[in-house]
């Protein structure tokens, strides 16, 4: 039960970023669609953890090269998706406002993310690995 509870929390915060982002697209005032693109990053930020997990085994060592790796690879995706609409405001492609949405949005998205790894990512009864 603590597994179903902690999908339907993690669905409802999923769900409270992407509606950070879509207003920050879809107000009257700001009206443009570029802070989209952050979406590449929430798709692209656990790709080298999901692989990292798969190659490196499981021993109790206190570092392993091709998690680091894949630590700092997660981390260089997640700082270009803060950069990306700080970037976006600076050229005036979209508004401060929508720049402060999109960085609430990623927040809240990366939050969540770092909360599917934490419940899931053990070897639990309800492991996704």
């Amino acid at each position: 039960m603590a597994g179903i509870k902690a999908l339907v929390g993690l669905s409802f915060s999923g769900a409270i970023g992407l509606t950070f982002l879509l207003l920050s697209c879809a107000l009257e005032q700001y009206g443009v669609y570029w802070p989209l693109f952050v979406l590449f990053f929430y798709v692209l930020s656990p790709i080298p953890t999901f692989i990292s997990r798969r190659l490196s085994d499981d021993s109790d060592v206190a570092s392993n090269a091709c998690r680091e790796l894949a630590y700092f690879f997660t981390t260089g995706i997640v700082v270009s998706a803060f950069a990306l609409p700080i970037i976006m405001a600076r050229v005036a492609v979209i508004q401060l406002g929508a720049c402060g949405l999109v960085m609430a949005a990623n927040v809240v998205i990366f939050l969540t993310i770092l909360g599917f790894f934490l419940v899931f990512g053990g070897g639990d009864d309800f492991s996704w690995e």
